[in-house]
């Protein structure tokens, strides 16, 4: 190792505090990987190092680096009220915003770009493009010790295409404020502060005393269920407690139906979680037969329907796949974005772009080769082992 290779390191270590060597032996293990490209200030941890969460980036700044955390991991309520005592029984009331049924994104700029990380800490180009034109820059430059986390929603959007939430295109809905250790904002002031510059923000749906949160959380949860809208995110107003998620039974069964659909790609735990999630609500709310039936109803059809639709379209001679879409405006992000998708190892197929005003539209077919080859092998004889 040359000498200016050996002063990076030590000056990378110097940043997550790890010894020069342990980073030497991370980069060695592909625990600490180099981002591609015009990506290469950027490092990201594949799993949890000490206090250094994975996802966790290193952006190389000047002759020194800086971390920037991971997302904080959020725990779910399974049965609310008790939960929510056990957790926020220290704190008066509790704030609720909505969960937006998309994709997360942490945003910095970076020599005069916005730049878009995934949860894993990859930088997606199509996100940061997006974040480029959605985004005021006003605010890096005002707080450039802060990252912008949000929610990626609505049809054009390549991971969790969603058509329910009236958004045209792309929208970011911004959901937390968070200094690049990790520390958020108090909720209040982060609406604050991201209305000041424009900020789409996710619904603050109300504040309650923890004595009746359940029952109003309850009802917030019903009417969401009938827009087949997520859930929600229930807070510690002052952001010192962490956060609690709970969601609806429709986009349980709506992830269900995704997950069958490609059930040989789905892992087991994804699809087990959401299923026990539905017999602990059930329970909860203390249902009638009627409604029991009707919930039955729901996730049977949620796991059944979309696996035999698959079967019969492997039968047919089709190949199973996820067509989504995006919309840019800079022509070269759909060659970064297919490359970008290719090395994660995604099997893709763009459609050449359509021209829309000032943008480009490309069709993306997403082949899913493991559900296609396991059912063509069932179909034809194979044994299950």
């Amino acid at each position: 190792m040359n000498r200016e290779n050996e002063t990076d390191i030590g000056k990378a270590a110097e940043s997550p505090g790890l010894p020069p060597f342990r980073f030497s032996e991370l980069l060695e293990k592909k625990v600490i990987l180099q981002d591609w490209g015009e990506y290469e200030d950027f490092f990201r941890f594949s799993s949890n190092v000490g206090k250094i969460d994975e996802g966790s980036v290193l952006v190389k700044v000047g002759n020194g680096f800086e971390l920037i955390q991971g997302f904080p991991k959020i725990k779910r309520a399974i049965m609310l009220a008790p939960a929510l005592k056990n957790h926020f029984k220290d704190i008066y009331s509790v704030a609720v915003e909505e969960k937006m049924n998309g994709y997360n994104v942490r945003v910095i700029e970076h020599k005069g770009e916005l730049v878009a990380f995934t949860r894993s800490g990859h930088v997606c180009p199509y996100s940061s493009e997006r974040s480029e034109h959605l985004l005021e820059h006003d605010f890096f430059k005002d707080y450039p010790e802060y990252v912008v986390y949000g929610e990626m929603v609505g049809p054009d959007n390549p991971y969790v295409p969603k058509d329910i939430y009236g958004v045209e295109s792309l929208d970011f809905f911004v959901f937390d404020i968070r200094s690049r250790e990790g520390i958020p904002l108090p909720l209040h002031e982060r609406r604050e502060l991201a209305s000041d510059y424009g900020f789409t923000q996710v619904e603050l749906l109300g504040e309650f005393e923890l004595g009746e949160a359940a029952d109003r959380i309850r009802e917030i949860i019903t009417e969401l269920g009938k827009k087949e809208h997520e859930g929600v995110i229930i807070k510690d107003p002052s952001m010192i407690l962490q956060p609690v998620k709970y969601t609806t039974s429709q986009t349980n069964c709506a992830d269900l139906r995704h997950g069958f659909r490609f059930y040989n790609e789905s892992g087991k735990d994804y699809l087990f979680a959401r299923v026990v999630r539905e017999g602990f609500q059930s329970v909860e709310w203390n249902e009638s037969e009627e409604e029991i039936k009707d919930r039955c109803l729901r996730l049977g059809e949620s796991i059944l329907r979309p696996m035999r639709e698959s079967i019969l379209r492997v039968q047919e001679g089709e190949r199973i796949r996820d067509d989504v879409r995006i919309r840019v405006k800079d022509e070269s992000t759909i060659d970064r974005f297919r490359m970008y998708l290719e090395r994660l190892g995604l099997d893709v197929i763009f459609s050449p772009p359509e021209r829309i005003g000032d943008e480009y539209v490309v069709n993306i077919r997403k082949m899913n080769r493991s559900t296609t080859d396991k059912t063509l092998g069932i179909i034809e004889g194979q044994l299950w082992s």
